[in-house]
């Protein structure tokens, strides 16, 4: 049996599994957490790692690794590869003003979607660069190279000291605003534009190259963004549309064609694969469950069965889930809000079906938008913690109007970075075909009422004081 590691570095936890490379079955798999916030010294990532690593019975015996991570995250190096100052993540917001400077000063939305696929939010690492220059000029000053969390861990994991190996991958190049999907080439004049000057970046490798070695000698992959990889790890086909429902909310999907967007809904991303992910993002996903059951002093089970004892629509009640600002759309100082209550709105049932379906228009949203700029959609595969609650499951093709596929829990990101270490691995022009168990599927009737309540009420929405 040849077995390959994936590792996902994820926003709460590192995931390490491993797996038969012909096959995909699961051998082990080991899991640490993160510290929580949006700024994170890269040093916990690497002892999540070992953590990991060592629950999942160790890497000594793999042929083949790869790392997949939170796309976005700032990290800086001095010459000597040491980190200048904590990883700013992609959900730290601070660099919005930053974000508004760049689409300005390069002419508009429509320039940026020209150039690289994506107009600036504050999630991007360009802008989170533009705030360090700004605001921490010393410490920017001490900076020689930027790279991203999944290239950090890759390279630390070769053992490795020198910055001038580090590597990444398209996926996870194409959200720094310094790299294009559609020309595969870096744009170091906007690295300038935003920096004040060029830093060392990483090589961008293709699907399969070798981004170095384990202490064993086994290569590893060039690892991805943690969309891309989840895109790879769920073996999602052609009109097939991920829905991920974690810490953010994501839908993308793989296409052959990069989308130019220049209201910056859509982003232009790469995949794994040599191909395009075209993706719309949001802030609050999972989370939103959360701080409804926690307003309720409910668990996600009970929870999800007084959403199913409410009507859809809520009997009009609302909840717009901007709890953290949001990406998309881009209202990085927005807050949460609540509208239509009434006495007979006034009870847990009603708030936490509102709950869900607030989430669930802020993601069907997304979908309108890929569609809007090309992107065919059949089907959605729904994943991520969310994907659990049987109300998100129920209430999804209500919104969505598509058949809803549910495949078995899993840890997709991590799978995803397996499955292109069994493609370095066994080598082949396409990643190999593993089998897996069949999804669940979810069908309804739409109700257009549902998100017809939620654009009435999407835009009065507050924005808290800088």
């Amino acid at each position: 049996m040849t077995l390959v590691a994936g590792i996902d570095s994820s926003t709460q936890s590192c995931k390490v599994v491993i797996r038969d490379a012909e096959t995909g079955k699961l051998v082990r798999q080991g899991r640490a957490s993160h510290p929580e916030g949006t700024e994170v010294h890269p040093d916990a990532w690497w002892a999540a790692l070992q953590e990991a690593i060592e629950q999942a019975g160790g890497l000594d015996d793999v042929a083949a690794a790869s790392v997949a991570g939170q796309q976005h995250g700032m990290v800086v190096l001095d010459e000597n590869g040491e980190v200048v100052r904590p990883a700013l993540l992609w959900n730290d917001t601070r660099s919005a003003g930053a974000a508004a400077d760049l689409i300005q000063e390069l002419g508009g939305g429509e320039k940026w979607a020209e150039a690289v696929g994506i107009v600036p939010v504050a999630s991007f690492t360009l802008t989170k660069l533009r705030w360090l220059a700004r605001n921490e000029p010393e410490i920017a000053a001490r900076v020689a190279a930027v790279c991203l969390p999944h290239d950090w861990l890759t390279w630390k994991l070769t053992g490795s000291t020198n910055i001038d190996d580090i590597k990444t991958d398209r996926s996870d190049a194409s959200g720094t605003l310094y790299w294009s999907a559609k020309t595969n080439e870096y744009r170091l004049d906007l690295l300038e534009l935003g920096f004040g000057r060029r830093i060392k970046v990483p090589e961008v490798l293709g699907p399969t190259g070798i981004a170095g070695h384990l202490p064993n000698g086994a290569p590893l992959g060039p690892g991805a963004g943690d969309n891309a990889a989840a895109a790879l790890g769920t073996g999602a086909g052609t009109g097939d549309v991920i829905v991920s429902i974690g810490t953010s909310g994501t839908v993308f999907v793989s296409s052959e064609v990069s989308p130019n967007d220049p209201t910056g809904t859509v982003a232009g991303f790469a995949d794994t694969t040599g191909r395009f992910l075209p993706i719309v993002v949001t802030l609050n996903a999972a989370r939103v469950l959360d701080a409804a059951g926690k307003l309720l002093g409910v668990d996600h089970a009970e929870l999800s069965r007084l959403a199913l004892s409410a009507p859809a629509g809520a009997d009009g009640l609302v909840l717009i889930p901007y709890l953290e600002g949001e990406r998309t759309p881009n209202r990085p100082d927005a807050t949460g809000a609540i509208h239509g209550l009434t006495l007979k709105t006034s009870d847990p049932a009603h708030l936490a079906r509102a709950a869900v379906e607030g989430m669930l228009c802020a993601l069907a949203d997304g979908l309108d938008a890929l569609v809007a700029n090309g992107a065919t959609a059949n089907r959605i595969v729904l994943v991520g913690g969310g994907a659990r609650s049987e109300a998100v499951r129920r209430v999804a093709p209500e919104l969505f109007g598509l058949p809803v596929l549910v495949p078995p829990p899993g840890e997709y990101v991590a799978d995803g970075a397996a499955r292109q270490a069994a493609w370095v691995a066994l080598g082949g022009e396409e990643p190999p075909v593993w089998t897996a168990e069949a999804p669940e599927t979810f069908e309804a009737t739409p109700v257009p009422l549902i998100r017809q309540q939620y654009a009435a009420a999407r835009d009065a929405v507050v924005n808290r004081a800088r």
